[in-house]
Parts: C-alpha cells; sequence; structure tokens
C-alpha cells in the first residue's frame, strides 16, 4: 500500500511506520518542515501543502499528529491541545477530499479520555455518550471532525481510543521513574483505573484495521485487562524489584502539574470488545508480561 500518515515521527507513529515498510508499504509522513527531513525507499516526507494529485493512489490515511498532553494546561496550552487535532485531521479531510481517487479506509486517532472517568462504570464501542471533562470534549470535537471522512467522501473511517501506551517513550517512563527511585506506590487514592496497551499490539492493531474491511467506528486500543492504579503501580514495582510503599496523594500531584494531574489521578475501565470481536489477538493481554517485555 502507499499510505498517507501524520504523526509518522512520534512515539507510535515511528514504531508503525517500521513496521509498515518491513510489511513493503511506502509511507508519505505529513510534516510541517519536510526539507529538514531525509527520505528513504520507503518513506517519503511531504508537506501540507503538497499537492496530492501528484501523489500515487493513497490506498490508506492515518492521523496520529497532535499537541502532546504533557506539560502545565494552561489556557493556551489546552487550546493548543484541541486546536491542533481539528487543524490537522480538518486538513486531511479536505486532502482526502481532492483526491482523485478516495482511499479505502482512514483510521483516525482518538483516546480513552472520550469516555470520561469512572471507578465503576465499564466502557465499550457501544458506550455513546461521550463524558464532560477536558479530555472527553477534545476526543469528541476530534472524532466529530474525523467523520467528515464517513459522512461526507464515503470512506470507510476507524476512530483508534487509545489507552495508556506502554513503551520506553510516552507516558510510561514517568510513571515509573519513582519506582525506579525506590519511591513507588499508589497515586492518590490508588482506585482509579488505568486502561493500557503494549506499544507491540498498538501497531499490530492499527495493522489490523487497515486489512479488516468490516471493521470501522469506534475502536478502543486497550488491552482486555485494565487495572486499578495501586495494582498496576505495584505489578511495576515487582517487575523492576524495588519496593512499593510510596503513597503520593493527589492534592501533591494537583499542586505540581495542575489540572494535568486528571491523567493519572482519575481514570477509565475500558474494554477492547470490537478488537476482540473481529479476531484480534493481543500478544499482551497481561500487564506483567508487558512490563516484562518493556523492562528486559
Amino acid at each position: 500500500m502507499d499510505i498517507l500518515i501524520t504523526g509518522g515521527t512520534g512515539f507510535v507513529g515511528k514504531h508503525l511506520t517500521k513496521a509498515l515498510h518491513e510489511n513493503g508499504h511506502h509511507t508519505y509522513i505529513l510534516t510541517r518542515s519536510p526539507e529538514n527531513k531525509q527520505n528513504t525507499d520507503s518513506a517519503t516526507f511531504i508537506g501540507y501543502d503538497h499537492d496530492v494529485t501528484l501523489l500515487p493512489h493513497i490506498q490508506a490515511v492515518i492521523n496520529l499528529a497532535g499537541e502532546s498532553l504533557f506539560g502545565y494546561w494552561s489556557k493556551n496550552k489546552k487550546q493548543s491541545i484541541l486546536e491542533s487535532r481539528i487543524e490537522i485531521t480538518q486538513s486531511l479531510v479536505e486532502m482526502m477530499s481532492k483526491m482523485d481517487t478516495k482511499p479505502d479506509v482512514f483510521i483516525s486517532g482518538s483516546a480513552v479520555g472520550y469516555f470520561g472517568s469512572s471507578e465503576d462504570k465499564i466502557f465499550t464501542e457501544a458506550t455513546n455518550e461521550a463524558g464532560c471533562d477536558f479530555l472527553a470534549e477534545v476526543a469528541l470535537e476530534w472524532e466529530t471532525v474525523a467523520r467528515q471522512v464517513e459522512d461526507q467522501l464515503n470512506i470507510r473511517t476507524v476512530y483508534l481510543r487509545f489507552g495508556v501506551i506502554l513503551g520506553n517513550e510516552g507516558a510510561f517512563p514517568l510513571m515509573r521513574l519513582p519506582v525506579k527511585l525506590f519511591a513507588g506506590g499508589k497515586i492518590g487514592s490508588g482506585e482509579q483505573w488505568l486502561s493500557w496497551i503494549h506499544i507491540h499490539d498498538v501497531v499490530r492493531l492499527v495493522q489490523f484495521c487497515l486489512n479488516e474491511k468490516t471493521i470501522q467506528g469506534p475502536v478502543n486500543a486497550t488491552a482486555p485487562n485494565p487495572k486499578r492504579n495501586k495494582d498496576f503501580m505495584r505489578i511495576v514495582a515487582s517487575v523492576m524489584h524495588r519496593p512499593y510503599w510510596f503513597p503520593v496523594p493527589s492534592s501533591m500531584i494537583h499542586l505540581v502539574i495542575g489540572e494535568m494531574a486528571q491523567l493519572i489521578t482519575k481514570g477509565q475501565y475500558v474494554l477492547p470488545k470490537k478488537a476482540q470481536t473481529h479476531g484480534f489477538q493481543f500478544s499482551y493481554p497481561h500487564l506483567r508480561e508487558a512490563i516484562n517485555e518493556i523492562e528486559e
């Protein structure tokens, strides 16, 4: 396939493009500064102003770009988090509308934050109502813009709602840092759910959605065994052979990082029902094995 991708140089994007190249696909990576990138036999960097009619038939478009959630959530930061996702997705909608031959599939990133937070509800793709906090608002608006591709261009569209992605980049290195420093323990009450997925399964699931023509709409990109924060941190400490004894109050987290604290003091129990129903098999369905692989 010839695949157009945004966020191709990010955490998920780097792993995904590597796997796509190994499987014989060519990627056209959208970037704001293509002149600073080096093209290869399997990857071509192009700008957002590139004339898409000059590209070969793009069979799939994958949207992974957006302002990082990490950082103090000032008014400007929150605006950038939202607007970056909306603007990039809208640009893709316009690019696809100009293509003479439309892609077969559009995979657009989203997040389990769509559901809001809860300590007792179970969320699946059948959950239609979005939450009411900032992250839910971002995910809802992000998916609403992406839905134009399905509604107006009649392209099969998948909204991948990512959980916490485990690997040596992204959120996990920050989460395990207290454990490494012998100060690991639960965060806040420890009762908040953490829906996670190993980076290897993220890459496999994206490719599964590319090839499985019957799958569309929201797809939860989470492992089938969420963990409460207290259990998640205990397993991390066990794998790393560190003590588990130093609870961190939510008030301290809020004092240090402000509203962004909700990323770790709140959560949701999310199950990947649609992926499993369509036959996807997780390489790392259980947390201990996932952490073991990362720490090897």
